[in-house]
């Protein structure tokens, strides 16, 4: 009797354990296959990047065989951050008028839109004539609509010394007398613009061979794809063909916008140009090439007219860059 029940309980132990080792078995198994399905999934997502990236590749490069003026380019596909053409992007030139970028943006930061600017007697910084008549005042946007679509230097002038006080009052450690042009520094140094430094808020040339301000064609992509994520409407002035602004007494100005590519850039979201005898044509923008796709190019160092010839040929080869995956 006791030696059944012994083999019985041997019976039932041997039992047991078949059933747990099933068990584990079981349990390993979905591990496994889990782990399997993980690997797949890994294995099929490397494959169709692979697969897009030998896509791409097999197109020809849009850009390959683009022959620009400008000394210096570059774009840049800011949804990806991909480099899709550049050209000595990293050689510090000068800057001229897309000086008036940085200038809007610091001026920005001392006087809102609606704040009211009054025009004081003065001489314009190019010996132009006076567009800006004294004793008049304008909205603060009104007057950077003006200055940026036009390329006014008059309008860089008058910005810089309206937020001057405010500039200074809210950074203390600013030059005393030039705290606008310290703040578009300071502005440029917070970006990381390395070769990128302003001597005066307009751009213009200082001398026959000092530029008011320098920078290269990475620091200037790098600018506009600041302004434009963070202030696009502080810009919205230069996508159109012309600007008609009134001072608060009714007395209209006309700014005609000096970006003569304009109709060949669909999409434009801003843009600003530049020319002095040092820097040459300059001309930098950021558009659309699809739905909340913005690219941005840049040319410095071309001459005035071929600036927009060099952004012409850039456009539509940027779209089909961006469509085919670059």
């Amino acid at each position: 009797m006791r030696a059944n029940l012994t083999q019985k309980g041997r019976r039932d132990r041997r039992l047991k354990f078949v059933g747990v080792l099933f068990v584990l078995l079981v349990i390993a198994a979905g591990g496994l296959g889990g782990a399997y399905s993980v690997a797949q999934s890994r294995a099929h997502a490397l494959e169709k990047a692979q697969e897009a990236a030998a896509a791409a590749a097999a197109k020809p490069d849009p850009f390959k065989g683009i022959s620009l003026i400008a000394k210096s380019a570059i774009v840049v596909d800011l949804k990806t951050g991909t480099v899709l053409y550049s050209q000595n992007a990293d050689t510090q030139l000068p800057l001229a008028s897309i000086t008036k970028v940085a200038l809007v943006l610091a001026v920005s930061d001392a006087l809102s839109p609606e704040s009211t600017i009054k025009i004081p007697q003065h001489t314009t910084p190019d010996g132009a004539p006076i567009r800006l008549a004294p004793g008049e005042s304008w909205k603060t946007q009104d007057l950077m609509d003006f200055t940026l679509a036009a390329s006014s230097n008059e309008g860089a002038q008058e910005l810089a010394r309206a937020a001057e006080n405010g500039i200074a009052s809210k950074y203390p450690q600013a030059t005393p007398g030039a705290a606008t042009v310290w703040r578009m520094n300071d502005l440029a140094k917070s970006l990381g613009l390395q070769e990128t430094y302003f001597l005066n808020p307009s751009g213009l040339d200082v001398s026959t061979t000092q530029s008011g301000a320098y920078s290269s064609a990475r620091d200037v992509a790098k600018l506009f794809a600041y302004a434009a994520s963070t202030s696009p409407a502080l810009f919205e002035a230069t996508t159109d063909a012309s600007v008609t602004r009134s001072t608060l007494s009714g007395k209209t100005i006309v700014g005609e916008n000096t970006n003569e590519a304009l109709p060949a850039i669909p999409g434009l979201i801003m843009g600003k140009t530049g020319y002095t005898d040092l820097a040459g044509g300059n001309l930098g923008v950021v558009f659309d090439v699809g739905p909340a796709h913005p690219v941005v190019a840049v040319v410095l160092g071309s001459t005035y007219d071929g600036r927009f010839q060099d952004m012409e040929a850039i456009v539509p080869r940027a779209q089909q860059a961006v469509a085919q995956g670059r």
